[in-house]
């Protein structure tokens, strides 16, 4: 099985893209997953009920905005599985709505704290224990939003693209250190996120869609499945979509 004897954490687990990622994995044979999570309530269920016995999950509570919150994850995951291979950046907010002069400087330095700065903070925390294994797999949640932008999302389209941009360039980093690193550019996934946007906002994104419909949390997880594994040996820094058929580049 791809993952078998493999060790992951999925940030942002406890629901939506990062759940299905999560189960993903353990029906692709992981050693372990750690269902990482600022929601202690949801994220600790959520363990439970994809392992009721729990010997194949455990949950970590974490605010990914607090750089000695991510490191505390990187070590209680190694501490309990004994071993760390795999990294999924997928915690993160749509933000508020609305024109660009809309936005308070508040509101961006929370949605960038956690869009971005969280991912950038995991990265560096899994680095050293990657590098001495000489193996990792490294999967950012973007979205096509940091591609194409979305109108009325003008913070969020930012921070997604900041995301891509760093895969790219780490990516190139730890080329030869056995450690690739992917970005996914989901478009509307039919998750808990889509409450946080309008129905406007909705329809819009919506209508660039070829197929006509939102996509589902295991069409993306299928697809970090396969990065997340050693079946992926020769791509990295490369930015894959999961848009049904939105992006343009």
């Amino acid at each position: 099985m791809p993952l078998e004897n493999r060790v992951a954490i999925v940030t942002g687990a406890a629901r939506g893209i990062g759940r299905a990622c999560a189960e993903s994995f353990l029906t692709a044979r992981a050693a372990g997953v750690v269902i990482a999570d600022i929601d202690a309530a949801r994220g600790a269920a959520t363990a439970r009920e994809l392992d009721p016995a729990e010997r194949r999950t455990h949950f970590v509570h974490v605010d990914l905005t607090r750089r000695a919150d991510v490191e505390t994850m990187v070590a209680a995951s190694v501490e309990r599985f004994g071993r760390l291979d795999v990294l999924v950046n997928n915690a993160g907010i749509a933000g508020d709505v609305g024109p660009l002069e809309a936005h308070d400087e508040a509101s961006l330095d929370r949605i960038f704290a956690i869009n971005v700065k969280g991912p950038w903070f995991a990265c560096a925390a899994v680095l050293p224990q990657f590098r001495r294994a000489g193996y990792g797999r490294v999967i950012n949640i973007a979205s096509i939003a940091g591609k194409e932008g979305n109108p009325g999302l003008v913070p969020y389209s930012m921070t997604k693209a900041a995301v891509i941009g760093m895969t790219k360039a780490w990516a190139k980093e730890v080329a030869t250190a056995g450690i690739l690193v992917h970005a996914v550019a989901p478009a509307v996934i039919e998750t808990e996120i889509l409450a946080q946007v309008s129905d406007e906002v909705k329809r819009y994104m919506i209508s660039k869609i070829p197929m006509g419909r939102v996509g589902r949390p295991h069409e993306v997880a299928d697809l970090v499945t396969f990065l997340a594994s050693e079946r992926c040996s020769f791509s990295t820094g490369f930015c894959w979509d999961v848009s049904g058929g939105r992006a343009t580049y």
